[in-house]
């Protein structure tokens, strides 16, 4: 009979207790706070995406949701600072195109690598931007705007909610292909762009539906053209900017759910379920399209390969582009 020593017995115990530890803690997830991470200031798109999100994901998940505001550098001082987090469930960020798929092409690039370092939870919603000017502007259409970039000597200016975003690139697109100039100013979030453009500080903004629809409802903005595909459920009386003379131009937005890389796979599970459960449900659902946003809930799956293409493609458009010195 072969003899085992205590010493072996110990050893193989305490090499079973991580992965014990690892089951306990997803059958026990969540018994604390969980906190969602957004990279722009309070009062931008993603901001107010996540606020109409939280009491239902509470609900769901039978904990509180705490929202975290880190904006700067265009999303991506929020994800740097979530890559660094325990990989526990217990931080996630609703993050955006912009951190996913455009930044790491930008001048500069990124710290990190968004199809590796995080673990996808789930997709969250897709909308249009919204190029808007004053109610009390001389522009009074696209192409007023357009043709104002054109005149000799002019100085349009655009804000967005930060470098690499896709009011952004909306901007630079709308540039290459029409030939017009204009100066991008770069925000820490929608939020900062809108008071600066209500101010009168800037011509115009490429805003995300969330934060331009009260503005453009109360009558303190004029909406020129959205920038999606097609024309907006939530704006269907203004043109996209292909309808406008551009065919083909377009310049989606998304945001996501994701956290840091390594989160293991029965608590990523549950995470997903209840974004979609929170994504799917009607009244949840309703709110969202009443600020300019489609609910699109989805496999951590479907969202890796998503976010793959969508890194692929504007890879290319953004390498295309001649950026300002």
């Amino acid at each position: 009979m072969q003899k085992v020593s205590i010493s072996s017995l110990v050893i193989a115990t305490l090499s079973l207790l991580p992965t014990l530890g690892n089951a306990q803690d997803a059958k026990n997830f969540p018994n604390k706070p969980v906190h969602i991470i957004i990279g722009f200031a309070a009062g931008g798109g993603s901001d107010t995406t996540a606020r109409v999100l939280v009491p239902k994901l509470s609900e769901i998940l039978g904990q509180t949701v705490i929202i975290d505001n880190k904006p700067g550098a265009g999303g991506n001082l929020a994800s740097d600072y979530l890559m660094k987090l325990p990989p526990d469930g217990y931080n996630i960020a609703l993050t955006t195109i912009g951190s996913l798929a455009i930044n790491p092409h930008m001048p500069g690039g990124t710290n990190f690598n968004p199809l590796k370092d995080f673990t996808f939870l789930s997709q969250g919603v897709v909308f249009p931007n919204v190029l808007v000017v004053k109610a009390d502007s001389p522009i009074k259409t696209f192409k007023d705007f357009v043709d104002a970039g054109k005149k000799a000597g002019s100085f349009i200016t655009f804000g967005s909610s930060g470098q690499g975003s896709t009011g952004h690139l909306a901007g630079e697109l709308l540039k290459v292909r029409s030939g017009m100039n204009a100066q991008h100013v770069n925000y820490k979030g929608g939020g900062p762009a809108m008071n600066d453009l209500l101010g009168g500080n800037i011509v115009a903004i490429f805003a995300s539906t969330p934060t331009a629809i009260p503005f453009i409802e109360a009558g303190k903005l004029r909406a020129l053209a959205t920038s999606g595909v097609k024309r907006a459920d939530s704006l269907p009386t203004v043109p996209t900017v292909a309808e406008q003379g551009y065919p083909g131009y377009q310049a989606q937005n998304w945001y996501a759910f994701i956290g840091p890389a390594k989160i293991p796979t029965d608590i990523q599970n549950k995470l997903n379920q209840a974004l979609v459960a929170t994504l799917k449900d009607p009244s949840t659902a309703e709110k969202l399209r009443n600020i300019g946003v489609e609910p699109a809930p989805s496999t951590p799956n479907e969202l890796a390969a998503y976010t793959k293409s969508e890194f692929e493609t504007w890879g290319k458009i953004i390498s295309n582009i001649q950026w300002e010195k």
